[in-house]
């Protein structure tokens, strides 16, 4: 059993983030690395990245959006609730090293997953240069983590209420128009997001590392629900991913597996809080 330590409602309640006590998988967990939870017996098997570690305290924090049934019983947990099982470090750790120069890219919850690999390549001596986006001021999050490590930071948000108006792919492009010393950009968001960095990075043939999150069960390698085509080639995320190179990806196939539960997801909530 797990205990969370901490819980924050980080986006009009939609975004929550828990403190866990895991010590074990906080000494070896490796930004970009994630962990499955299940809440209960009956519960649903939950791949979540994790945002940050402690080692000396023995802590994860894993931040979650509210989607569906299960995401909604974990929103439902207090500081001081038991979560049955967390199990990892699954996948492989991001490759961090010091390039001099790189950009993180994040939208959404994707910034969960964005500030600890952002976070590894600033201590591995990078220079660090993140742009997050948010749908609106009130979905932002993680913005004083991402300042404390970023050397330089640019936040957009679809509607302009706060920062630059747009998406994540105006000061993208400016960055790569402007300057010729970004050696990566590592992005995480939305599929849709991911595809289009990944278009306008080619253009500027800088190579760009992306983290996908397709539909998982196990995250052995087992049940093949996690499967991508990169390179033309079936991978499965839970072992050969969660990163690959981004010009590699086929996003639309992605995209296609990933909206095939969107409907029941949205049903299953629904039929909870009736």
């Amino acid at each position: 059993m797990f205990q969370i330590v901490r819980k924050q409602e980080m986006a009009r309640g939609t975004i929550i983030r828990f403190d866990i006590n895991a010590p074990k998988i906080a000494k070896k967990v490796k930004a970009g690395q994630f962990v499955i939870i299940r809440v209960n017996e009956t519960g649903e098997r939950i791949p979540l990245t994790v945002a940050d570690k402690d080692p000396f305290a023995g802590i994860i924090s894993i931040i979650f959006q509210v989607v569906g049934k299960s995401t909604a019983l974990m929103r439902s947990l207090k500081e001081g609730d038991l979560i049955k099982d967390v199990v990892g470090p699954l996948g492989r750790a991001a490759e961090v090293e010091n390039l001099g120069t790189v950009l993180m890219v994040g939208g959404g919850t994707g910034v969960a997953i964005l500030h600890h690999v952002a976070k590894a390549f600033k201590e591995a001596g990078n220079n660090v240069i993140s742009i997050m986006g948010a749908k609106d001021l009130e979905m932002l999050i993680l913005e004083n983590e991402m300042t404390q490590i970023s050397d330089e930071l640019v936040i957009t948000t679809d509607d302009g209420s706060y920062g630059q108006r747009g998406f994540v792919t105006q000061p993208l492009e400016k960055y790569l128009s402007e300057r010729d010393d970004i050696k990566l950009v590592y992005a995480i968001g939305p599929i849709i997001m991911m595809k289009n960095v990944v278009k306008l990075t080619k253009k500027f043939n800088v190579k760009t590392m992306v983290s996908l999150n397709p539909i998982m069960i196990d995250g052995t390698g087992m049940c093949g629900g996690c499967r991508v085509k990169v390179a033309d080639e079936t991978r499965f995320c839970c072992v050969d991913g969660p990163d690959f190179d981004g010009a590699q990806v086929d996003f639309d196939e992605l995209m296609n597996r990933n909206s095939l539960y969107m409907k029941d997801e949205k049903d299953s909530l629904l039929f909870s809080i009736r």
